[in-house]
């Protein structure tokens, strides 16, 4: 195993509107404990996390519900034995609830997550987390409790920046509106789902966080293991090794992607895409998200030290235009109106511009839903 910084790893990115310095490719822990059944015990996670680190990452991704706050604990434990948090940008989460039978042990409440911030800082043995992630909407509690919630934390000193996960594009666009208006501390970033296989996020997420100085960190950026091409199809179902099968049988969501037709065939193109490469398939599709606009940092996870070594090389090439462009054009999400309307010759050209041709700068997002 090489024990050499990774230079493509160590060239640090400014999250969103922020002075933050984080990696390309943050590492996520939720694999650090064997609570879920399928997870890695303390010492091969201390392994996992020593390397990511030697490499040159710095930006680590968890959550109090991870492995049922053993992941929190792991990595507490892993720098109180070998120092250096300082050096590291922690990054956790709430919302989940962990207390069964208590209606204000979850969701994003004030009085939720002033309780479980003080959790997470005694699990990570530190007094102050580095981003502090809305983990999911919870569709009741009112934005402003939330963010002026969030606001008071970081003046406190125990968060430093905040960022949102899984929520609407409205609900970001208003958080983030009322942030500048009454100056509350703004959301950083938004982690969302993001890869080949899922790029829905591109219809608003992502314009609305490129025009509100917001970073994107995706997750989920091999499809829970169907974009590394290992995985063939039985039937209706996967076949090969892996964490599909327990997904599948948890009922995640992420999941359905391995039961759908299209998917599989971006696949067959990634794998094609990667063999021209000649690079594994789960290092081009690493590669395609961590390039994307507004993305900042890409979270991956591994289970081995060689799966950790492989992923974080995945930046280490540039994928050629033309190749790029296949994949792009194989995983375009359908239009469905009203995105139709703004690519549709008949409306931008006729309707608008009066068939005239207007040329501009481009500013923000233009992907496949704005005519790339």
């Amino acid at each position: 195993m090489t024990t050499r910084l990774i230079d493509s790893l160590a060239k640090y990115h400014l999250l969103g509107q922020t002075g933050l310095r984080v990696s390309p490719l943050a590492l996520g822990t939720m694999t650090f404990g064997t609570d879920w059944g399928w997870g890695n015990t303390e010492e091969d996670s201390h392994r996992l996390l020593a390397r990511y680190l030697e490499a040159g990452g710095n930006f680590l991704d968890t959550a109090d519900a991870y492995t049922s706050g053993s992941s929190e604990r792991i990595i507490g434990d892993f720098f109180a034995k070998h120092g250096g948090r300082e050096r590291a940008v922690i990054a956790t989460k709430f919302s989940a609830n962990l207390s069964p039978g208590d209606p204000n042990a979850g969701g994003n409440s004030r009085k939720h997550i002033l309780n479980a911030l003080e959790g997470s800082l005694r699990r990570l043995k530190t007094d102050y987390v580095d981003v502090y992630w809305l983990h999911v909407w919870d569709g009741l509690t009112p934005v402003e409790e939330v963010m002026q919630t969030l606001t008071g934390l970081v003046r406190e000193g125990k968060v430093r920046y905040i960022g949102f996960s899984d929520v609407p594009a409205w609900y970001f666009a208003r958080a983030q509106t009322l942030a500048e208006r009454h100056g509350w501390e703004k959301v950083s970033a938004l982690q969302l789902e993001y890869s080949l296989a899922e790029r829905n996020l591109e219809r608003e997420h992502l314009p609305a966080a490129l025009a509100m100085g917001a970073a994107i960190t995706p997750w989920s950026p091999l499809a829970g293991g169907l974009l590394t091409g290992k995985y063939t199809r039985e039937g209706a179902k996967p076949k090969g090794d892996g964490r599909a099968h327990v997904l599948l049988a948890s009922g995640n969501p992420v999941a359905d992607k391995f039961l759908q037709e299209r998917p599989w065939a971006i696949v067959k193109e990634l794998v094609a895409v990667a063999k021209e490469v000649e690079r594994t398939p789960a290092q081009v599709a690493l590669n395609w998200v961590a390039n994307r606009p507004g993305v900042v940092s890409t979270i991956i996870g591994a289970s081995r030290l060689e799966q950790l070594e492989h992923n974080l090389h995945a930046l280490d090439f540039t994928l050629p235009p033309t190749l790029a462009a296949r994949l792009e054009a194989m995983s375009r999400p359908e239009v469905f109106p009203p995105y139709v309307f703004f690519e549709n010759p008949f409306f931008t050209k006729g309707m608008l511009a009066g068939n005239t041709t207007i040329h501009a700068e481009p500013s923000g997002f233009r992907g496949p839903l704005q005519g790339a």
